[in-house]
């Protein structure tokens, strides 16, 4: 009961797919995590020293607190795109 042009299961799909790319994507950050190993003792990024409290507190530790935030700032913007307008958007 999508209506309009979609088909009736096009909106479960688009929620099967959404969910399918998360699970993907904490699949691969669980898998990199495991596989980093020692924490590093200067940032990756800009190559400042990481505090030894967060290379014990974050084993596997590859940034300093600067850039991790930055690169969770982005990953937050790529990831949860809704790709479909909402109902109440088309709508208006």
């Amino acid at each position: 009961m999508a209506g309009g042009w979609a088909r009736d299961d096009a909106v479960n799909d688009q929620i099967e797919v959404s969910t399918q790319e998360a699970v993907a994507r904490a699949r691969l950050k669980a898998a990199r995590q495991a596989a980093v190993g020692e924490s590093a003792h200067v940032c990756a990024e800009c190559d400042e020293p990481i505090p030894e409290p967060r290379r014990q507190a974050i084993p596997g530790v590859q940034f300093c607190v600067s850039c991790q935030s930055g690169r969770d700032r982005n990953q937050r913007s790529i990831g949860g795109m809704n790709r479909r307008a909402s109902k109440d958007s088309l709508l208006k």
